[in-house]
């Protein structure tokens, strides 16, 4: 009996699910953004946003809910309704990262969310001062081996202190990690002199590098970005090793119908398959892709917040 009333509850919720994507969405959905306004992650949701609103025939209204890393907003969306009205634009610090680098985080990564769908990456970039002798990921590798631990790296994020992490397990160099808070006093540290290495992301680095005020040395994905198509990759350097990108995914609650999360999957596919959509995409400095199933957004997100666990864990990496 207990078997016979399980498979009529299981059949309820398939008929309830298919029936509410029919209509789906049949008012605003909000998309909370767990960073501040301006920056990468949100410049890119609202431009998706944007057109799978014009597609779907409702608004999508963006909440931005920044602080501690991305958990508040993350927080935010793992306890609200799981109706497919209140969605999170993911990353690998509020799902791969965090997890590493919190003791206690209010959420779990895996279990209470949804995957939906996966929007683009953004690779990082080591940079210098114009001023700085080193042009090459060689060069560098080379003084920071001359002087253990003397070559400084200015650092503003988590995401650049595991690529630090990637690049001294890779050459077996030791280098002087310099943590900062923000992209802007990092690179303005850079640009005058006093720290002469930074890593940050494509985002960040490219104006600065089109006006000649820093220099891009290498990017950490495995082909060079649109935004700097003169700065070589480390793989193509000679440190395949170093293949890693800050990126975004969008998920709702656990609970979220999966008619529901197939139809917002088909449709994000259609806005990241536009080309207008991925023009500006890339002119950001986003690798825009569509094609995952949210299955397969279940295991890139998974096997990332391995990956960037066995990272943060090897370099003693802590929150700030």
């Amino acid at each position: 009996m207990l078997k016979r009333r399980s498979l009529l509850a299981a059949a309820a919720f398939t008929l309830y699910s298919a029936a509410m994507a029919q209509t789906y969405p049949a008012k605003p959905i909000r998309l909370i953004v767990p960073f501040a306004a301006g920056q990468g992650a949100d410049a890119a949701a609202r431009i998706v946003a944007q057109k799978l609103s014009e597609n779907v025939g409702q608004p999508l209204v963006i909440d931005n809910r920044p602080g501690a890393g991305g958990i508040i907003g993350t927080e935010a969306v793992a306890k609200a309704a799981p109706d497919g009205y209140t969605l999170l634009v993911g990353s690998n610090g509020t799902h791969a990262a965090n997890s590493a680098l919190y003791a206690r985080l209010p959420y779990k990564a895996q279990e209470d969310f949804v995957p939906i769908a996966y929007i683009g990456s953004v690779a990082m970039a080591l940079i210098s001062s114009p001023a700085y002798s080193g042009k090459t990921p060689q060069e560098v590798i080379s003084a920071a081996k001359a002087q253990p631990g003397a070559l400084s790296v200015a650092l503003p994020s988590s995401t650049s202190r595991v690529v630090l992490e990637m690049l001294t397990k890779a050459s077996g160099a030791a280098f002087n990690p310099v943590l900062y808070k923000a992209s802007s006093t990092a690179t303005t540290d850079v640009m005058g002199g006093h720290v002469p290495l930074a890593i940050d992301t494509v985002i960040a680095a490219a104006p600065q590098i089109a006006s000649g005020k820093l220099r891009g040395i290498a990017v950490t994905s495995k082909q060079r970005t649109a935004i700097l198509p003169q700065v070589p990759s480390f793989a193509e350097s000679g440190l395949p090793a170093i293949d890693i990108a800050a990126w975004n995914a969008w998920l709702a609650p656990h609970g979220t119908p999966p008619a529901v999360v197939a139809k917002l999957n088909s449709e994000l596919g259609k806005v990241l398959s536009d080309a207008d959509v991925q023009g500006k995409l890339r002119a950001l400095g986003y690798e825009p892709d569509g094609k995952m199933g949210p299955a397969q957004v279940r295991e890139f997100v998974r096997s990332e917040e391995r990956k960037w666990g066995d990272l943060i864990r090897a370099g003693g990496i802590k929150a700030e």
